[in-house]
Formats: structure tokens, C-alpha cells, sequence
């Protein structure tokens, strides 16, 4: 009963002049500017405004708080009335009651928003009133209006509407003051988190000049432990904005001390945010510096800190990926792509060029090629057997944000140019000179000539050493021309013939080999001289199988092979293959490979440790019961990261985690497997990963879901033969373990759609009609709907590739399960199908109007009105709009026309609506009918 005396302090007399009366304090449901409309006291409506925003009764003063945005609508007309309701809302800011500074607070980024939108002044008039309102309550004695003001600063922030200079004079100097020394504590921790949450929408300029030093001395305030942890925990948005520089010279050292902390929620913290710090350094530092700060965290004493840095550990081994040495990188919306370069047709590859065509690209000819491997190493792409199979991978390119094969090497393309064409065509006189020479070095300096072919190649790439991945192939035919001069080391100068053809070529091999040393130099750290000693003889060891397997050698057609005459000259791309091959050990799936040592040198070696330590039940028992999910989870990074040369690192990994006891682990690298083809290549995709995705095929609906959201990304990137195996197996995914999954089947409805260009009209006629047909008659509603597209898609397939009959015998088999099904929703979906193929010209409109049109008119007599609602929806917006349609001679003309005159007289309101609808008009959705 105490409050109540606040209700009628003015008199209850004055509460009915405006409408207060028996509301309450719950008025959301009222127009909260009744107080403006006239009443007894005879006053104007800002009168009434300034009477009841500084009356005794608080309730009152909460009201006009709470409706000041509709009062500022009311006055937004008139300038000076708009000026005299700014100039009210700053008095009232300095009431004395904490509910209506609150109130007050909540509705700032509501009318910032509303001045914003309708003030050509807004700038100004915010700036001059509002904002120091906020940042005055950001001091606030009042708990409640002090968070408030800060959710409100942050919104302004997130919406853009406070200014740089508002930032730097009025905001900035408020935080630099409450984070003082002297400042109060709890003041101080409120002020530290608001300037972390702030520097994410400030410029670099701001922050570094302005708050980083601050920032500094707050990560070693030695009272407050509460500071440091905020800033701990802030640590890698300070380093993102301020870059590499900033962050080495002032913040490592802060970091280092927190890493170091006392207490483990900091040090916690930091294994947290240790991804964002490392991506703000340089590769010497990640390597030499935070590597070791990294294992020392690993290694803490406290287990909620180590449980933090396992879970942080394969995040901060991907920030040792490089782009130019991995050829993929992440798109914005997170898709992995490879590295953007000049666009290649798909049939012609380094293999098909012999030495004129690398000659040739000194004059005026420009190389466009696809990704090396991670290594750097251009492995030939099996793809160019085929080139239907090529032209089918081509085709379906464009609908995917992944790339349409994974090509190894560089490709050299040409539309009209295939290999066999490419080696033959070239009638130039440079290039018949070019090959003489070719042919003379070859025959006559045996192991020299290995060299002088590796110098014209790496003469070749000078040109086009600005592309990072350019390095990449010149950093391994470097080492391979030492390696080769070694083994021949009286004859490792170049022979007087080529010296005096190409005076330069020696001086471009130097700049070539200097070349490759930076880049070796800025991606992977300089080597030590044990390691040197070790690496240098595996390139010039010769090895008789390739790592990722010979792919060229493998799958080219023998006939293309017999072409070329005994003494035909060595390819540029056949002595690369011979360079690739040095060094390399077996096959992923040789047996030896399976004792090959998991060391690397593109990670430190005790970071890989410690993340292949993940799988070990004896961590889940002493880190994290969750453990092997953070492993499966960051796989596919440590993955890319490593290379696919280093896949043998993380094999048993992989093959350890695809079987692990939780399902959570399993169905983990089920909806990542794709991305993890995408890393590997083809080769390795069908060596490794097709039997644990085979495996998941199997596995619980969990886990096979995670299969089926990507099964399109996962079986374009298998040859065209593996990839049909699938057909058999793709009836499966109809069965679940729980029928009310209906999800489930959506899904596979969604993936077929997509599936349907990976196979030829024949296999999509045999295998994906029956699955799709089965999905129409599902019992949940979305699923037939989704599926009745997919059947839409189907025909179109079959009428593009030219199967006229097969696609009529699919029409008459609609004809039967949908136009003369015994249930209304058959029918009614029958309507939906036929307007989908009108509008996506899935078939010629002539063969629609002889097979499917008649159908179609008979049920616009249905007894259902819902089937006649989609038979108007279909012939009034699309059937009737087709030219063909619209013919002085069309058969079906009058008969349309008739059809649409008698259901727009339908008794049916729905019917009549969408038969006499303007097609023109935005199409209004039929759903609430299904």
C-alpha cells in the first residue's frame, strides 16, 4: 500500500485529464501520449509535456520517459517544438529517481534511431543532447542506469550512429577516467569491460592512440584481478585492431604475463583467445614465441586451463596455414575455395605443353593456372581421361561454392586445345626451334639435361613471380635443380649451345633460387643444419612412387601414350612429375606408409603432439570428457594447414576418431568429411575418406544427417565412376530410425535436387525418379512439397539432355499418380507440378499443351476447392502469360480462356480471387491452402 500514495500525489482529478487512470503501471497496451491530448487545464501540449515530465508523482514521470519517442513523432513537424522536447528530455535526465533515469536510458537508441531516419540534423541535435546523457550515465551512482547507459552505448555504436569525434572527445576521456588508478573499483571493472566491448567498433587510429596504452596498464593492474581477467579475455580484439606491429612490440609482452598468471581464470582466458593473438603476428613469431607459450598452457597445472588450451589448440594450429603453399583459402560466408587465379578450361593441363609451349610464354603467351598441393608440388589431375567427364564437372561448376574438382598442379588451357592437340599444333617458327632444342639437350647431356630443363622451366615462371603460388612451384624446382646439380656436380653449369641461345637465363635462375629462399624463409622458417642434411638427400634420392600416386601415369589413356614417337622430346611436365617423384614414399595405401613417421616441419612438431594426444582415453579421464569432439571438430583446419603431403600425420587420427564409442564425435566429422575432401585431392578423398564416409552411411540418423546436408558437395568431388556406385545407395537414406524424422527426409529431397546434375539423364531416370516419386507421397505436407520440385527438376533433366521419350513416359506417370489419385492432395499437387514446369520451361510448351494441359483443364471441375485454387493459381498467373499461349492460332486458346471465365464465377471466394488475380501483382503464397 505505500506505493499507492505516488499514484495520487497531484490528485486523482488531474490523472483522468489525461488518461492515467486504471492503468497502472503496465500501459504498453495504451496510446502513452493520451497526456498530450487536451483536457481540464486549459494547457498546450507541450505545456502538458513539461507539466507531468517534472511532476511530483514518479509514475508520471515514467510515463513520459517511456513515451517519448511517440512525443517526439508528435513534434518532429514543427523546429521549435522539436528543439523544446530535446531540451525537456536533457532536464529530465537529471531527475533524481533512478526508475526514470532508467526509462529514460531504454528509449536513447530508439529516438537516435527515429532522428536518424527523419532529422536532416541529426548529427548536430544527437551530439548536442543525447550523447552526453549517456555518458553521463555511464557514471551514474545507480547500478541499474549505469547498465543500461552501457547497453545503450554499445547499440549506438553497433547502429553507427555516434561519431568519431563524439568517440574520441566525449566517450573516451569517460572510460580513460574510470579506469584510472584512483578510480572505484567496481566502477573501474565496469569501465574496463565496456572499452573492450567498445575497441571492436572503433577505427585503429582511435584505439591505438587512445585506449591501447591504457589497455596495456590495465592487463597488469596487480590490486584488481577482476581487470585482468576482462582484459584476458579481450585480448585477441585489442590485437585484431591494432595489427601485427602494435601487437608485437606492446601487447606480446602483456600477453606473456597473463599467460603467466596466478590465478587459472586468467590463464584460461588466455588459451581462449590465443587463435586471435596468433593471427595478429608474423610466422617467426607464432613459431618461436607463442608456440612454447602455447605447450606451457597445454601443460598447466590447473585442468580447467589445459581443458581450455586443448580446446584451443587446433584453432591456433590453423593460423600456420598458408594460402599460397595450401592453394585453398575461406571465403567470407566460410566456403573453402581455392586460391582466385586466371580462369582454365578444364581438358588441358602442364602435361599437354611440351617446350615450345613453355618457351613460348616469354613472348606474348599468359599461363593461367589452377592450385599446386600444399607443398607446393603440381601433381597432374586425373580429370583430362575424360572429356565428357571434364565437360559434366564443367557444367555443374557454377552451382556450387566449392571448387568443381581439386586440380594438383597448374593447368594450361586452351578451348579448342586438347593435350594430344596442344603438342601437335604448334607450327610457329620459335616453337619448331624451341623443340630442336629440346631434342639436343636431351640427347646429348644425360643427367644435364634434368637441370637445363628445370632452369627453362624455372626461366619460364620469372614472369609471374608476383602470384604467391608461382613461389610455391619455383620453391620446389629450386631444390630440385641443386639437388640434381649435386648429383652431377661436374656438370652442373649450363651447356655453351643453351648459354649462347639464352645469355639471361642464368642470371633469371639465380633471381629464381633467391626467390624461392625468401619464400621458404617467410612460410616456414629457416631450416637448421641437421635438418638440411636430412631433407637434401630426399630429393635426390630417386623413388619409383609418388605419395599421392602418379595420377597421370595412372589414368591416361594408353592409346595417347603410343602417340608419341621413341624420340620424341621430354616435357616440361613429364620432368616436373620426375622432380615430384624424388623424395616421395609410397601411396597412401601401401603398407609402408603406415610405419611412416608422423613428423612435419610446417607446425611445431610438439604442437602436432600434443593434438594427435587427443584421441588417448587418458585425457578425456584427466582434461575433458569432450575431449575427442574439440579434435573432430578442428581436424579439417590442422588438416589444411599441414598440407595433404602431410596427411599421413593425422591418418590414424581420423580413422581413430570416425570410430570413437560418442556418437557427438562421429556425426563431428561427418558434416565436415566434404571440406576435408575438398583439402585432401581426389586421390587421397578415394584412398581414405570414401570408407568412413561409407561407414556413416550406416551410422545413426545423427550421424548420417550430417552425411546427407553435404552428400552433393562430398560426391562431386569423386571420379564419375565412384561417384555412381552411390546410386545403389542413396534408396537408403529413405529408412530412419525414428519415421517421424520427417527432417530427415527433407533433407534428402534438397540434396537430390542438387544430385541431379552429377549423373546422366539415364541414371537419374533409373535411380532418383523412384526415390523421388517415393517422397511425394510422404506423410508429412513440407516433405511432398520440396519433393514435388525435385520431380520438376527430374523433367527438366530429361527434356535438356534430349531423352523426349523418357521424360513423356515420366509425364504419364504423374498423369496416373497425381491427376487420378483418389486423394485430394495428389490431385492438388498435380496443379502445383504442372505451374512449375511452365514457369521453369522445363519442356517445350507444345509438348506441355499436347500431355499435360488437358489434365490439367479437367481439374478445374474438381469437387475440392482446394485443387481448384492452384489450377486458377496456375493457369491465370503462368500457363495464360506463355507467348505460345497467347498465339493467334493456338489450339488451347479458347479453351484456357473459357476455363478462367468459369472459375472466376466460382462459388469458391479463394477460387475466384486467384482466377481473376493480376498476374502482374506480387504473387500472394497459397501455403495457408495446402
Amino acid at each position: 500500500m505505500a506505493g499507492l500514495s505516488l499514484y495520487f500525489e497531484d490528485g486523482h482529478d488531474d490523472l483522468d485529464d489525461f488518461g492515467f487512470d486504471d492503468y497502472g503501471t503496465e500501459c504498453d497496451g495504451i496510446r502513452i501520449t493520451a497526456f498530450l491530448d487536451a483536457g481540464q487545464d486549459n494547457l498546450t501540449p507541450l505545456g502538458r509535456l513539461e507539466k507531468y515530465a517534472f511532476s511530483e508523482n514518479v509514475f508520471n514521470r515514467q510515463i513520459v520517459a517511456r513515451g517519448l519517442l511517440d512525443v517526439l513523432r508528435e513534434f518532429s513537424d514543427n523546429e521549435n517544438d522539436f528543439i523544446s522536447v530535446m531540451e525537456t528530455v536533457a532536464r529530465m535526465s537529471e531527475d533524481g529517481e533512478p526508475t526514470v533515469r532508467a526509462e529514460l536510458m531504454e528509449q536513447i537508441p530508439n529516438i537516435a534511431m527515429f532522428l536518424h531516419e527523419s532529422r536532416p540534423n541529426f548529427p548536430a541535435a544527437f551530439s548536442r543532447y543525447l550523447v552526453p546523457i549517456v555518458v553521463r550515465y555511464l557514471t551514474d551512482p545507480n547500478n541499474q542506469v549505469r547498465k543500461t547507459s552501457q547497453a545503450a552505448l554499445l547499440v549506438l555504436l553497433e547502429q553507427g550512429l555516434i561519431s568519431k569525434a563524439d568517440m574520441e572527445t566525449k566517450v573516451c576521456p569517460v572510460l580513460l577516467d574510470l579506469t584510472e588508478p584512483s578510480s572505484d573499483d567496481d566502477y573501474k571493472i565496469e569501465a574496463v569491460a565496456i572499452m573492450c566491448k567498445v575497441v571492436t567498433m572503433l577505427n585503429k587510429d582511435t584505439v591505438e592512440h587512445l585506449l591501447l596504452p591504457r589497455f596495456c596498464e590495465l592487463c597488469s593492474d596487480a590490486r584488481l584481478f577482476q581487470v585482468r581477467k576482462v582484459c584476458a579475455a579481450n585480448f585477441g580484439e585489442f590485437c585484431s585492431i591494432v595489427g601485427q606491429e602494435a601487437t608485437e612490440k606492446l601487447l606480446m609482452p602483456k600477453f606473456f604475463d597473463l599467460c603467466s598468471d596466478s590465478l587459472w581464470g586468467i590463464r584460461k582466458a588466455c588459451a581462449e583467445c590465443f587463435m586471435m593473438v596468433s593471427n595478429s603476428t608474423s610466422p617467426e613469431v607464432r613459431r618461436s614465441k607463442l608456440s612454447p607459450l602455447f605447450i606451457s598452457l597445454i601443460s598447466d597445472q590447473s585442468r580447467w586451463v589445459r581443458q581450455a588450451a586443448f580446446q584451443s589448440l587446433g584453432r591456433f594450429i590453423s593460423t600456420f596455414a598458408n594460402p599460397s603453399s595450401t592453394g585453398l583459402h575461406f571465403r567470407e560466408d566460410g566456403a573453402l575455395l581455392e586460391v582466385p587465379r586466371c580462369t582454365s578450361d578444364n581438358d588441358c593441363s602442364l602435361n599437354s605443353l611440351n617446350c615450345s609451349d613453355i618457351s613460348s610464354c616469354h613472348t606474348d603467351r599468359t599461363i593461367t593456372h589452377t592450385p599446386p598441393n600444399q607443398d607446393g608440388r603440381a601433381t597432374p589431375s586425373p580429370e583430362h581421361v575424360s572429356t565428357a567427364d571434364s565437360e559434366e564437372l564443367h557444367n555443374f561448376d557454377s552451382h556450387t561454392s566449392v571448387p568443381e574438382e581439386m586440380h594438383d598442379g597448374f593447368t594450361h588451357t586452351n578451348s579448342s586445345d586438347s593435350p594430344t592437340a596442344t603438342n601437335n599444333a604448334k607450327n610457329t617458327k620459335e616453337a619448331e626451334q624451341t623443340d630442336e632444342n629440346c631434342n639436343e639437350s636431351m640427347s646429348n647431356h644425360g643427367k644435364q639435361a634434368t637441370s637445363d630443363q628445370i632452369q627453362k622451366v624455372l626461366d619460364c615462371l620469372q614472369p609471374h613471380m608476383d602470384d604467391p603460388d608461382v613461389q610455391a612451384q619455383v620453391q620446389v624446382l629450386s631444390a630440385a635443380l641443386k639437388a640434381a646439380q649435386l648429383d652431377s656436380p661436374t656438370d652442373n653449369s649450363p651447356s655453351e649451345p643453351q648459354a649462347e641461345l639464352q645469355p639471361e637465363n642464368n642470371t633469371d635462375s639465380l633471381s629464381a633460387e633467391s626467390t624461392s629462399v625468401e619464400v621458404q624463409s617467410e612460410t616456414e622458417g629457416s631450416l637448421t643444419e641437421e635438418e638440411e642434411t636430412l631433407t637434401t638427400p630426399a630429393v635426390s634420392e630417386s623413388c619409383p612412387v609418388l605419395e599421392q600416386g602418379d595420377e597421370e601415369t595412372q589414368t591416361e589413356p594408353l592409346e595417347n601414350q603410343e602417340q608419341s614417337p621413341p624420340n620424341s622430346p621430354i616435357l616440361e611436365s613429364e620432368l616436373i612429375e620426375s622432380v615430384e617423384e624424388e623424395g616421395k614414399d609410397s601411396p597412401p595405401h601401401s603398407p609402408l606408409s603406415e610405419d611412416k613417421p608422423k613428423v612435419q616441419n610446417v607446425i611445431p612438431q610438439q604442437l602436432l603432439d600434443q593434438y594427435l594426444s587427443m584421441t588417448d582415453p587418458a585425457r578425456a579421464q584427466t582434461v575433458d570428457t569432450e575431449i575427442a569432439k574439440h579434435c573432430a571438430f578442428s581436424l579439417p583446419g590442422v588438416a589444411l594447414t599441414l598440407g595433404r603431403q602431410n596427411w599421413h600425420c593425422l591418418k590414424d587420427t581420423y580413422e581413430t576418431l570416425a570410430t570413437d564409442v560418442q556418437w557427438k564425435v562421429r556425426r563431428t566429422l561427418a558434416f565436415s568429411i566434404h571440406e576435408l575432401a575438398v583439402i585432401l585431392g581426389d586421390q587421397l578423398t578415394a584412398a581414405d575418406l570414401v570408407p568412413i564416409f561409407n561407414g556413416f552411411l550406416k551410422d545413426l540418423d545423427e550421424v548420417r544427417i550430417g552425411v546427407l546436408k553435404h552428400l552433393y558437395d562430398f560426391l562431386k568431388l569423386l571420379h564419375a565412376d565412384k561417384r555412381r556406385e552411390y546410386l545403389y545407395q542413396l534408396q537408403e537414406f529413405m529408412v530412419t530410425d525414428n519415421s517421424r524424422n520427417w527432417r530427415f527426409r527433407y533433407e534428402l529431397a534438397e540434396q537430390l535436387i542438387l544430385i541431379i546434375e552429377l549423373y546422366s539423364h539415364y541414371d537419374v531416370y533409373d535411380y532418383l525418379r523412384e526415390i523421388a516419386l517415393t517422397l511425394c507421397s510422404d506423410k508429412v505436407s513440407e516433405v511432398r512439397w520440396i519433393s514435388y520440385k525435385l520431380v520438376v527438376e527430374i523433367l527438366q533433366k530429361l527434356y535438356a539432355c534430349g531423352a523426349d521419350e523418357l521424360g513423356l513416359n515420366f509425364i504419364n506417370e504423374l498423369t496416373v499418380r497425381f491427376c487420378h489419385c483418389p486423394k485430394w492432395v495428389g490431385r492438388q499437387a498435380f496443379a502445383f507440378i504442372c505451374q512449375a514446369i511452365v514457369e521453369e520451361d522445363c519442356m517445350p510448351m507444345e509438348q506441355f499443351s499436347q500431355h499435360l494441359l488437358p489434365s490439367l483443364l479437367s481439374l478445374s471441375s474438381d469437387p475440392v476447392a482446394n485443387v481448384r485454387v492452384l489450377v486458377a493459381k496456375a493457369l491465370r498467373q503462368s500457363v495464360m502469360e506463355k507467348a505460345y499461349f497467347k498465339e493467334p492460332g493456338c489450339a488451347y486458346a479458347d479453351e484456357l480462356e473459357e476455363t478462367v471465365m468459369a472459375l472466376q464465377s466460382d462459388k469458391d471466394r479463394d477460387v475466384r480471387f486467384f482466377a481473376s488475380l493480376d498476374p502482374n501483382k506480387s504473387l500472394i503464397d497459397t501455403a495457408p491452402l495446402i
